[in-house]
């Protein structure tokens, strides 16, 4: 079970931790699954609350489990999860999560991911943080870096902090989220140098990407030689 998050909102983690499915159960045969703990800018369905990235995660899950399951915590606005939540009454605090996932359901898989909201020190409220529930569970950490103006600060800082708070770093991908980074193989040659965990795999920019294309970019060697 690998926990994934990113430099930034914007990173394109969950499109990447989809990617990462399918690469699993395509080219490794493996059961998967993705999860989604917490999600804001959800969409109200006769159904209930429903998370467009979550659906994304489960479309390149081959074990079949309860939504809430996968998403157990949905906020119609999207907004910072821990103001949504204490809007409506609702405890988003780390042992909270923790409780809400079904360790015992994604054992089943062989290849699980967990996708954060935001970067590692997603804000719970109370000053404490989404990443207290990683440390608990003691998932491997793989990082997407939306590559943009910024990124190698954010990258290094993000790697840093996953290690001081004792996790392991499995890997972290490079995505070229923005077509027109400056500078882009000198920057990604500078991550490289940078970044102490491997790299997974470096996605071009996509004018529309698919899960199939970008697990196309993908190496999970690394993560499969660490389960």
């Amino acid at each position: 079970m690998f926990f994934v998050t990113g430099t930034d909102t914007d990173s394109g983690k969950t499109h990447v931790a989809a990617a990462m499915l399918h690469k699993a159960r395509t080219s490794y045969r493996m059961k998967t699954v993705g999860v989604k703990p917490i999600a804001s800018g959800c969409e109200r369905t006769a159904d209930g609350l429903r998370n467009a990235d979550a659906r994304m995660l489960i479309a390149e899950s081959t074990l079949k489990l309860d939504y809430n399951k996968i998403n157990p915590f949905t906020f119609e606005p999207a907004i910072a999860p821990h103001i949504a939540a204490a809007d409506i009454g609702v405890d988003l605090s780390p042992e909270e999560v923790f409780a809400q996932l079904d360790l015992t359901q994604y054992a089943m898989a062989d290849f699980c991911l967990v996708e954060g909201a935001g970067g590692w020190r997603l804000p719970l409220g109370d000053n404490r943080y989404l990443s207290e529930t990683v440390v608990a569970l003691a998932m491997p950490v793989i990082i997407v870096v939306g590559m943009k103006l910024g990124c190698l600060n954010h990258a290094v800082m993000t790697e840093e902090l996953v290690r001081a708070d004792g996790l392991q770093v499995a890997g972290w991908v490079a995505n070229r989220a923005q077509a027109d980074m400056a500078r882009f193989e000198e920057n990604l040659a500078s991550l490289k140098q940078m970044m102490q965990s491997p790299c997974l795999g470096v996605i071009p920019h996509l004018t529309e990407p698919s899960v199939e294309d970008m697990a196309s970019y993908l190496d999970l060697t690394p993560l499969m030689q660490q389960r």
